[in-house]
């Protein structure tokens, strides 16, 4: 998995951890945020192995924290940071949650279409622990490599698999050989 943005389940809980009297608010896009009165109704664990364009086998886990906007707006009804850490403990005490996961939030609503983001920047706002989420995108795995997203300088295609090195075969001309045998000379 390639992304600059990703941090990690054990990283994702030390930063609640820390501030556990906090509101929990999410800023999905520049001045849109998750409803004060959201749920977060699940935490997903998914292992994913992959085999990218280029023959090569990839493997990592992502933890994902599901986020539901309930269509009726409950007034005073914002999650505290610790309300949060009793869900994951909840969550955890039934699925070990893989440490080096690469956190997720789900989040969509009726202007925002589903989707998984990475968190961003922890900032406290006053009462509030802000997470600001970052948009995942598709790149190719072969620049990780060292390599590039489509055609190199010498017209290799990056993302090929490797082709064996073709062999040259010799052949021989066996009738010009003057040892050959020939039909009733008796040397067969």
């Amino acid at each position: 998995m390639i992304n600059t943005s990703s941090i990690d389940w054990s990283s994702f809980k030390t930063e609640l951890q820390q501030r556990p009297e906090l509101l929990l608010q999410f800023q999905y896009a520049t001045d849109k945020w998750v409803n004060a009165n959201y749920h977060i109704t699940e935490i997903k664990q998914a292992p994913i192995t992959s085999v990218d364009c280029g023959g090569v086998m990839n493997a990592w886990t992502e933890i994902i924290v599901q986020l539901w906007e309930p269509a009726q707006e409950e007034e005073g009804r914002a999650m505290q940071v610790k309300k949060a850490l009793s869900i994951i403990d909840l969550v955890e005490s039934k699925l070990a949650l893989n440490p080096k996961g690469i956190v997720k939030i789900e989040f969509g609503n009726s202007g925002f279409d589903t989707r998984q983001m990475y968190p961003g920047e922890f900032k406290v706002e006053g009462k509030n622990l802000v997470i600001s989420l970052i948009p995942d995108a598709t790149q190719c795995k072969a620049i990780n490599r060292g390599g590039s997203c489509g055609t190199t300088t010498t017209g290799a295609e990056c993302c090929a698999p490797a082709q064996p090195e073709k062999r040259k075969i010799e052949l021989v001309n066996l009738v010009a050989d003057q040892n050959s045998c020939t039909p009733g000379s008796g040397c067969c």
